[in-house]
């Protein structure tokens, strides 16, 4: 595996700015730099290769390479996994399942869930591809108080989808 930072010998550039904890800071050549890191048993890391000149760090680089790993591991635990969840129609859904299903979705949504809901077209139902939007339309007016629509209604195949996210970004629970 090829380290993300160039280390001691495999600096390039001739002049370095150096950086680090016990140590004089200041533009010097490479070769100057690595005998300052050789004095105190650390190594030189080339943290900012862009920067003009490169920007190195005289540091322990095994627990630097650990430092960072910790970080990384942390910002994973800390990102939020987005949970979608569905709710499906049919084209010709009565008043007394429709509010039911927008009970369940307004619930979903101020638990900071995602919403996907769609209109399944079986056999020959898919003549009625505007009572499918109308339907998801009405849904997505009736939300619009806890809800933003992400994707308006889209047909793929069989199924016509809207997508809606939370408008507060609650915490989500599982």
């Amino acid at each position: 595996m090829e380290e993300p930072y160039k280390v001691n010998e495999k600096i390039t550039a001739r002049e370095v700015r150096v950086v680090g904890d016990n140590v004089e800071q200041g533009v010097f050549s490479t070769r100057d730099a690595q005998r300052m890191a050789n004095e105190q048993n650390l190594d030189l890391v080339e943290i900012s290769p862009t920067a003009n000149p490169p920007v190195c760090r005289i540091i322990d680089y095994s627990k630097f390479k650990y430092e960072q790993k910790k970080k990384t591991r942390e910002m994973k635990a800390k990102a939020q996994k987005v949970v979608i969840k569905e709710i499906r129609f049919g084209p010709n859904t009565d008043d007394h399942d429709f509010e039911f299903k927008l009970k369940h979705a307004k619930g979903f949504l101020e638990s900071g869930f995602k919403v996907k809901s769609y209109v399944h077209f079986v056999g020959r139902s898919i003549v009625f591809k505007e009572r499918g939007e109308i339907l998801l339309l009405k849904f997505a007016q009736a939300l619009e108080e806890v809800a933003k629509v992400e994707q308006l209604p889209k047909l793929e195949g069989k199924r016509m989808f809207l997508i809606l996210s939370p408008k507060a970004a609650a915490p989500a629970k599982k």
